[in-house]
C-alpha cells in the first residue's frame, strides 16, 4: 500500500494573508519538508510568478532531496490556444521538474462563467494539456478545482472531467474542496459515488481540502479511509482564509491512529522540529495549541490528570508525545494538586517525592499565590525558584534592595523620558545606579544592570526577549492588579520566563525582573 504525501506549503500555503516567502525561504522550507519525509513538494507556479521561476532554477543545483520530488504547478492550456503554443504550459516544462500539477475547472458553472468557454472545450483543454505533458515525460497530477461543489451541481459533467484527465494519462485526479465547505461524511459519499460511476479505483484519486468548516484534516482522513492514496496539505495548515489541511495532523492521524505507513521510517519524530522551523521562516509564531506539535499539545493542568499521569503518562495522553518529537508538560496553576507539583518539579530536575513536607508547602504556596493572581504555568523559572526555596537550595540573591525610584518626564517638545535609580547592596558594597530607558521598566532594568555589572559581568549576555502585561480578570480601571511575564535569553540561546504580580505595574515588573536575573545568574554558574 503506497501513499503519496503531497505538500503544497510553498504554493497554496503561501496564499495565507501576510505571508511571503523569498526564494531563499522557499529553498529552506523545501529542505525541511524533505527531512519530514513528504513525497512531493509543490514549489510554485513557474512562468506566472517570477519568484517561483527563480526558485525552480536554483532548486536544480541547490536542492539535494532525499525523499521528495519537486512539482511545478500551473493550469491547463487557455481556451482556443494550441497546447504547444501556450506560454504557461511551456513554463511548466522549462521548470524541469519530474512532476507537474495542473489546475482544471471541475464545476460547469466555473467553466461557463469564469473561463467563459464551453463544456466541451474545457474537456479538450484538460485532455490536450495532460497528454502533452505526459508525452514530454512528466508525471501529471490534475487538481479538480471546486470538484465537490461541481459534483453536487452536475455530477455527470464533473465525472467527465475526471474521466478525461485519467484517460489522457494523469497519474492522479485530485478532488479539491476549494471552498472548504464539505463535511467528512459528504467527502466519503462523493468518493464512493464517483468511483462507482466511473468504475475506477479510489487509489487513482487524491484529496485537497480547505479548512473553512474546520474539517480539512477530518475530510482528508475520511477520503483516505474511502480508498484515496494521494493527499495534500500544508505545513501548520497555512493557506488563504482559514487555511488548508495541516499536513502534520493528517500524517500523524493516518500513521498513529490508522496504522498506515505514510512516511519513511524515522521521519515522524521530526514533526515538531520541522513545524516550528517552518513557522520561524514564515515569521509566524508557532500555534501553542496546535495538535501534535504545539507546546500545549501534551500539557496537563488539572490535578486529577496529574495524579493519573504519575502512575502512567499514557493514561491522559492519546499518543506518546516523543513519537512526534514533542514532550509532555505539567502546568502549575490553582488547580494543581500534590501530583502536579511533584511531576512538574521532577521535570525541572528537582526531587520533591522524598520531601513530603516541602511538597505540601509548595502546593499550598502555589494555591495561595495563584488565588492572588500569580500564574506559574508559563513561568517555569519563577516556579523553580519557589520550589528551591522550600528545599533550602535556592540560589543566593545577587543583591539586596534598599530602594528604587522611577520617574517619567513628558517634556515640552513631546519627548517622553523614563529614568530609574536603584540603591542596592552587592557583596557588602552599597551601590547607587541611575539609567534612562524608553519606558519605566526598561529604565529600571538598565539601572539594575548598571549597578550589578561590575560584580556580575555575565549580565552583559542577558537580553529581555519578551514583556507581557495582563490586567487580571475581575479587576478594573487604572488601579487594577496586573500580571507581568518576562522572557529572558542569554548568549548561548537559553531562555527562561518569570512572573510578577502587583497592583503597581512597575512593582510587578520588578518582581519578575529580580527572579529573571537571579535565575539567569545561577544558571550561568552551572
Amino acid at each position: 500500500m503506497t501513499f503519496q504525501v503531497y505538500d503544497t506549503t510553498l504554493r497554496d500555503g503561501a496564499q495565507r494573508e501576510g505571508l511571503s516567502y523569498s526564494v531563499v525561504d522557499k529553498l529552506a522550507v523545501a529542505r525541511l519538508l524533505d527531512e519530514f519525509g513528504v513525497g512531493f513538494i509543490e514549489g510554485g507556479w513557474p512562468g506566472a510568478v517570477p519568484k517561483d521561476t527563480e526558485f525552480f532554477r536554483r532548486a536544480r543545483t541547490e536542492l539535494d532531496l532525499t525523499h521528495a520530488l519537486l512539482v511545478a504547478f500551473g493550469a491547463t492550456r487557455r481556451a482556443g490556444v494550441a497546447v504547444g503554443e501556450d506560454p504557461q504550459v511551456r513554463g511548466l516544462l522549462d521548470a524541469q521538474t519530474p512532476a507537474v500539477a495542473l489546475v482544471a475547472k471541475a464545476d460547469l458553472r466555473h467553466v461557463e462563467r469564469a473561463l467563459r468557454t464551453t463544456a466541451a472545450e474545457n474537456l479538450a483543454m484538460v485532455r490536450d494539456t495532460v497528454a502533452h505533458l505526459v508525452a514530454e515525460g512528466r508525471r501529471v497530477f490534475v487538481d479538480g478545482e471546486h470538484f465537490f461543489d461541481g459534483y453536487r451541481f452536475d455530477p455527470a459533467y464533473t465525472a467527465a472531467v475526471v474521466e478525461t484527465a485519467l484517460a489522457a494519462g494523469a497519474e492522479r485526479f485530485v478532488l479539491c474542496d476549494t471552498n472548504g465547505g464539505m463535511l467528512p461524511s459528504q467527502v466519503s459519499a462523493a468518493v464512493a459515488d464517483l468511483t462507482a460511476r466511473l468504475g475506477v479505483g479510489a487509489e487513482l484519486l487524491g484529496i485537497h481540502c480547505q479548512n473553512d468548516t474546520a474539517c480539512a484534516v477530518a475530510n482528508t482522513v475520511a477520503a483516505v479511509e474511502a480508498g484515496v492514496r494521494h493527499f495534500q496539505g500544508t505545513a501548520n495548515g497555512y493557506g488563504e482564509r482559514p487555511g488548508n489541511a495541516d499536513i502534520f495532523a493528517v500524517v500523524a492521524n493516518l500513521q498513529l491512529k490508522l496504522g498506515l505507513p505514510v512516511l519513511p521510517e524515522g521521519c515522524l519524530g521530526q514533526m515538531v522540529r520541522v513545524s516550528h522551523a517552518i513557522a520561524e521562516i514564515a515569521n509566524i509564531a508557532p500555534d501553542t495549541h496546535q495538535a501534535y506539535v504545539g507546546a500545549a499539545a501534551f500539557a496537563h493542568k488539572a490535578g486529577l490528570h496529574a495524579s493519573a499521569i504519575k502512575v502512567d503518562p499514557l493514561l491522559y495522553n492519546h499518543v506518546d508525545p516523543q513519537v512526534v518529537g514533542n514532550d509532555m508538560r505539567i502546568l502549575i496553576t490553582e488547580m494543581a494538586g500534590r501530583a502536579s507539583v511533584e511531576l512538574k518539579s521532577r521535570e525541572l530536575g528537582l526531587d520533591l517525592a522524598g520531601h513530603p513536607e516541602a511538597l505540601s508547602r509548595v502546593t499550598r504556596r502555589v494555591k495561595e499565590l495563584e488565588a492572588g493572581g500569580w500564574s506559574f504555568e508559563a513561568a517555569d523559572a519563577s516556579f523553580e525558584l519557589l520550589v528551591r526555596s522550600e528545599l533550602d537550595t535556592s540560589p543566593a540573591r545577587p543583591f539586596a534592595l534598599e530602594s528604587y525610584r522611577v520617574l517619567v518626564e513628558h517634556r515640552e517638545d513631546g519627548a517622553v523620558v523614563s529614568e530609574a535609580t536603584v540603591k542596592i547592596r552587592v557583596r557588602g558594597e552599597r551601590v547607587i545606579a541611575t539609567a534612562e530607558g524608553n519606558g519605566p521598566v526598561n529604565a529600571l532594568d538598565e539601572a539594575l544592570r548598571a549597578g550589578l555589572a561590575r560584580h556580575y559581568p555575565e549580565l552583559r549576555d542577558f537580553e529581555l526577549a519578551d514583556y507581557k502585561v495582563r490586567i487580571l480578570e475581575g479587576t478594573h480601571g487604572t488601579g487594577a492588579v496586573t500580571r507581568v511575564l518576562l522572557e529572558t535569553v542569554d548568549g548561548v540561546g537559553r531562555d527562561w520566563t518569570t512572573v510578577g504580580v502587583h497592583p503597581n505595574v512597575v512593582e510587578a515588573s520588578w518582581h519578575a525582573l529580580v527572579d529573571a536575573l537571579t535565575y539567569g545568574l545561577d544558571r550561568a554558574r552551572v
